[in-house]
């Protein structure tokens, strides 16, 4: 028999409900500040995350899902908005849209160690907004976010942002952590002597507890930041502060992709233990032009779908449409019943039958276990008078209903 492989998951009928009740709020929500869906491939030349996410990130050297053939490599999507903005290039919506703002969802995939709210094949909800270096974009993608998990019912969360700045900001915050951290390397673990000398700014990320109070101890500000970058920094923060959502700067956060710039921010929850981030995000105003596009400054986020369930509290799951569900006795009134069926679901009613050729008793038990609201008994009697028996299982009254007027009958009582 075989098996899942490590790292992914069956996502069963109990789940999906959890699941669409949360793409549907999700999709709500982005109609309503104008987001478009985009749908890309799960698989991509495998240079386009090379040049996008930087040769020393981490997805990079370690998570990478690679495919070989006799001339060509590729690779299994591991994040969404190199696949974005390499759509909005080759099909030249630089040339005709101008700004555009999308948001989508779907599976990613990263070569790791599977853990709690951390798979192999993982799904993302996420948006990306082309064409704007204004901090009021940044705002509105902030308060995207916020707005979201309010939609889902989420609460206990936490924004932290930070400003990276531009890339010569960058150079000097990278400076200033070379300068601060060569002395006491030692006490660094492994991974991050290594990230030294390829991106330092990578240690910034590192979970390691160590780790982390010694880069606490160099007391980091944002005196790296240029004139502009401050500005932005302040004007962002001023806008939230306006829309009064919560936040916390954070002058570690960094991001674990070599194209962000300025505002970066992540959202972290508490119900997912050490791996807290729920989802994260922020500005990449040079990966465009990086790309062979135009000098066209971006923004967006990523939502982990699996990390919001696990952080999502209660009951997620949609109510269930009230099912009706009929059984038939006899071969003509099985013919009879196929027509009810399309009926009722051409009018909006949600049913079901029996295709087991189950006893009355035991089909009446399957109505019971589908939960059904409602059930029709079909027989030759009924078909004589042209009558149909219904069954309200909650209260177990049960009258026979015109067979022209069943439709009507249902979708009163349902309040169709």
């Amino acid at each position: 028999m075989f098996k899942k492989i490590p790292g992914t998951k069956d996502i069963l009928p109990e789940e999906t409900g959890r699941w669409q009740k949360i793409e549907e709020a999700a999709r709500r929500i982005f109609r309503l500040y104008n987001y478009s869906e985009v749908r890309t491939p799960i698989i991509e030349d495998i240079g386009l995350f090379n040049r996008s996410l930087g040769q020393s990130s981490e997805i990079i050297q370690k998570q990478m899902f690679v495919i070989k053939n006799a001339s060509d490599t590729y690779a299994l999507r591991p994040e969404g908005t190199a696949s974005v903005v390499r759509a909005y290039l080759e099909n030249n919506l630089d040339k005709n849209q101008g700004l555009v703002k999308f948001y989508y969802l779907g599976p990613m995939f990263r070569l790791e160690r599977p853990q709690k709210g951390r798979l192999r094949q993982f799904h993302h909800l996420g948006c990306e907004v082309i064409g704007s270096a204004s901090p009021m974009v940044d705002v509105e993608v902030i308060s995207l976010a916020d707005a979201l998990l309010k939609a889902f019912s989420i609460t206990g969360y936490s924004i932290q942002i930070n400003s990276l700045g531009c890339t010569k900001d960058k150079k000097e915050l990278t400076r200033l952590l070379e300068k601060g951290l060569k002395p006491k390397l030692s006490r660094f673990c492994a991974d991050c002597q290594v990230r030294f000398k390829r991106n330092v700014l990578r240690i910034l990320d590192c979970k390691n507890e160590t780790c982390k109070e010694e880069v606490a101890k160099l007391n980091l500000k944002d005196n790296y930041l240029c004139s502009d970058c401050k500005g932005h920094a302040q004007k962002v923060m001023q806008g939230l502060d306006s829309l009064k959502i919560k936040y916390e700067v954070n002058p570690y956060l960094v991001r674990g992709l070599d194209y962000y710039t300025r505002t970066v921010f992540e959202i972290k929850h508490s119900a997912l233990g050490a791996q807290d981030a729920v989802g994260a995000g922020g500005r990449y105003d040079n990966l465009i032009k990086e790309l062979g596009g135009p000098d066209a400054a971006a923004m967006g986020f990523a939502f982990g779908m699996e990390r919001l369930l696990l952080s999502a509290a209660g009951d997620t799951a949609p109510e269930k449409e009230e099912l009706v569900y009929l059984i038939t006795l006899g071969e003509a009134a099985e013919k009879e019943g196929l027509k009810i069926l399309n009926g009722l679901r051409q009018a909006g009613v949600s049913c079901d039958t029996d295709y087991e050729g189950k006893s009355l008793k035991g089909a009446m038990r399957r109505a019971n276990d589908a939960c059904a609201r409602y059930v029709l008994i079909l027989g030759e009697d009924e078909l004589k008078k042209k009558v149909i028996a219904l069954k309200d299982m909650q209260s177990g009254q049960q009258q026979e209903v015109p067979l022209d007027k069943l439709t009507a009958e249902l979708k009163n009582r349902l309040r169709y």
